[in-house]
Formats: structure tokens, sequence, C-alpha cells
């Protein structure tokens, strides 16, 4: 990021202390509002607000703990996260002005300053973690709806080494995500609200542990292997692969690449051939994650299937390669129960479930219109509402493939739409980038064979 000085309209030709002063009171409020957030104050969140803070506040340096416990001290600021202070309004408005972009350095600056509040603690709760996710939200919305554009990096500034940034090995420099670019596209996803929101409170919890670790604090040993549970076509995948790539950032993984295998890919029908195949396909996702769909289709209870070694010799595995593997199991909601008590330590292992509700049929026809968009097709709200009516006709259960049959009805569209558009003798550019109505298959259509 380019240097940027933060400055404030009324510290221009004034002392610099005073300024200093403002913004240590800043963080101070700050960090306080975080330490308030789920509701408890322990010792050492105490004696780190009074290490940080008790040089320029008399009453937070002097007296026992139970003052600043028990007293409003601390509390009368516990709101303080709940909305955008007046200083970020105002290097907001600033920047809109100036086209510069001082309320992304307070930005980066808050974050840091919640992160090392919630490692301060025994261990984060959830609810503090929470705090610190709608925090960044509400910062964010500011900023985007203000059009205040992040910095970019430095000219003549070389990142050598991509994996810094993110990226996987032989990624460029440039186009390397950073982790808020990752969490972006997380939420650029449609739907999955209850998803995102538990994979941003999963990204905070390894970055405090990141953080105490740097302080020789305390970090319980957590499983980070997560079950995904869901109907086909939720979007289990997607997020997957952009939290292998959220933990290559975070250093939680050296690389964060996806790779995705099956039954097929693990279990082989001849003896001693099973391990073998397990082990290549572990050896290929080490250093990021595993994603094994259908999961349960491992365990079949017959004496004679080699599933059952398919998962023994996967779970040694993901003991002996801990600190190098994430794996992520997805299936069925039902089916993944009867799979997680296949084997005494399957359920150990994958202590977090993450579900993944069907789409509305509002967001399914969001996800065709985003397709449209990627390809350059248009569609009118007359054709919008022919693909509202198709997916409101389709059956909802187990089996329905929720972006699966968006994308089967985009790809139908694509051919009725070019079987049309043919016959025109020199059809113009909006032609050729516009669905009508009639190039929505109707309700009771069938779609193309090449595309179900």
């Amino acid at each position: 990021m380019r240097p940027i000085v933060l400055t404030w309209p009324e510290a221009k030709g004034a002392d610099p202390t005073a300024v200093g002063h403002g913004l240590m009171v800043e963080a101070r409020r700050l960090t306080a509002g975080f330490l308030c957030s789920d509701g408890r104050l322990g010792d050492r969140e105490l004696l780190g607000f009074r290490r940080s803070f008790g040089a320029i506040e008399p009453e937070v340096a002097n007296g026992p703990l139970t003052h600043l416990r028990e007293n409003n001290v601390v509390t009368r600021d516990g709101d303080f996260v709940k909305q955008p202070s007046a200083l970020f309004i105002q290097l907001v408005s600033m920047d809109r002005e100036s086209h510069a972009a001082n309320a992304w350095v307070y930005y980066e600056a808050a974050l840091g300053i919640g992160h090392a509040a919630c490692a301060l603690a025994d261990y984060p709760t959830r609810d503090s973690l929470a705090a610190l996710d709608e925090y960044r939200r509400v910062l964010l919305d500011q900023l985007r709806t203000s059009n205040i554009d992040r910095p970019a990096p430095p000219l003549g500034v070389a990142v050598t080494n991509p994996n810094e940034l993110g990226g996987l090995p032989g990624e460029a420099p440039a186009t390397a995500p950073t982790l808020d670019a990752l969490l972006e596209e997380l939420e650029d996803l449609v739907g999955l609200a209850g998803v995102k929101r538990e994979v941003r409170l999963l990204v905070n919890l390894t970055r405090v542990e990141k953080l105490r670790e740097q302080h020789n604090l305390p970090v319980p040993e957590r499983s980070h292997h997560l079950v995904f549970v869901g109907n086909p076509g939720t979007g289990k995948t997607t997020v997957a692969r952009i939290m292998s790539r959220i933990y290559g950032v975070l250093g939680l993984l050296d690389e964060g690449h996806l790779v995705e295998t099956d039954r097929g890919g693990m279990v082989s029908g001849y003896v001693g051939q099973t391990a073998t195949k397990v082990k290549e396909v572990v050896t290929s996702a080490l250093n990021g994650t595993l994603f094994i769909d259908e999961a349960y289709a491992l365990w079949v209870d017959s004496a004679e299937d080699f599933g059952r070694e398919a998962i023994a010799t996967l779970l040694k595995l993901m003991e002996d390669e801990r600190d190098r593997l994430v794996v992520v199991v997805a299936g069925y909601p039902v089916p993944m129960e009867a799979f997680l008590d296949a084997n005494p330590g399957l359920r150990s292992r994958f202590p977090k479930t993450i579900d993944f509700p069907d789409y509305t049929s509002d967001e399914l026809a969001q996800i065709f219109k985003s397709l449209g968009e990627q390809n350059q097709y248009l569609a009118s709200d007359e054709a919008l509402a022919r693909v509202r009516s198709y997916l409101d006709a389709q059956q909802r259960g187990p089996t329905f493939g929720n972006a699966r049959v968006v994308r089967n009805l985009f790809e139908a569209a694509i051919e009725l739409h070019a079987t049309r558009v043919v016959e025109h003798k020199a059809p113009s550019k909006d032609e050729l980038s516009r669905f009508a109505p009639d190039d929505i298959p109707a309700p009771g259509d069938t779609l193309p064979a090449s595309t179900a």
C-alpha cells in the first residue's frame, strides 16, 4: 500500500503531540469497544488495556483491576464499535473531496486493534469475533457507498513472493489476492448469508490465534477440518476454494490450493491399492485443502468394501500432516451424519459443520443474471420473469440442483437465443447479447440433453 499520512483537518498547524494524543484516545475507545463486545473483562484484557493507555489516562493507570471492571472506565465506550466514529466519517468526507485514501488507513488500523483486543482474552469468544466481523462490515459499507477506492501498491515495488499475498505457486504477484479481496469475493456470492458469516468468524479466529502466537500467548489446539452439508449446487466447492486461499494468505497453509476428489479418487477395487490412492491424493493436497465431495460414499457397511480402508488411511494422514492439510468433507445433510458416526475418529476431527441452504427463486434468478453479465448476455425484465417462473415450477428436494439447474437453464437459453438470432441477416450487437422472453425455456419444457 502506498504511504498515506493519517491527518485531521484541525491538526493542520497544530501541535503534533496533541494530534498523537487524539489518535491515542481514538485507539483507546476502539479497544474498549472490542473488549466489551462479549460482556467479559478478564485480567489479561484489563492489564493489556492498562499498559496501552495508562500513560494518557490516570484513571486507567491507577488502582486495582477491579476498579476498571466494576466502574465504567472501560464499559462507557462499550458501544463505540457499533457504528463508525466521528473521525472515520470525517476522513471519508475528506477523501471524497481530495481523492485520497486516509479512511482506508483508519480501516486497517482499527481492525488491527480489534484483532489485538480479541487476542488478549484467554480464548476469543464467538461474540467478540462476531462484533469484529460486524464492525468490519460497517466500515466497508461506508467506504463502498462513498466510493473511496482502496490504494494500490506503490509503483516500482515488486512483491517477490506471491505467497505473501496469498497467490499460488507461479501466480504473478500483481494478481495475487489480498485477504480483503478474497473476503470480497466471498461476499459477492449470491445468498449464503449464514455461510459467509461462519467463514468470516473462522477467519477472525485464525487471525487472532496468529497474533497470540506472535506474543507467545497460549493457543489451544484446534482442528481446521470442516463438514459442509447441503444439497447439490449450493456453493460448497466454491466456498471451500475461497477458504483455502484465505488460509494461504493467513499463513495457516503455505500454498492454499484446493484439490477436489470423491470416492472414485480414493477407493480401489483391489486389495492394497486403496491406501496408495488415498496417499497420492492427500500428497497432492498438502499445504492446501482436500475437498471430498459426497464423502458419505466412502462408507459402505460391508467388510468387503475398501471404503473402510480409505477412511482409516485418511484419518492417519490427517494426523500425520495436521500442520499442512485442511480437509473438507461435503454432502447431503442426513448421509453426512451417518458418515461421521461410521468411524470413532471422524467426528472428533471434524468438529465444525457449516450448513449450505437451498437458494430461493430470487437468488437463483440473480445467479442467472450474474452468469449473463459474465458472458455478456443481458436479460430483459420479461426474460427474468420467465426465469423465475421456470425455477418456481421445479420440485425442491434433496436432489434439486440449485445453481446447477440455473447453469443448465442458462445454457439452454443460449441455444434458444442462437436459434432465434441466426435467422436474422445482420443481427445487431444488442440482439446478439440480449435474451428475449422466448429464449427462456417454459416451466414445462425439458432442457436439451447436452445441458441436463
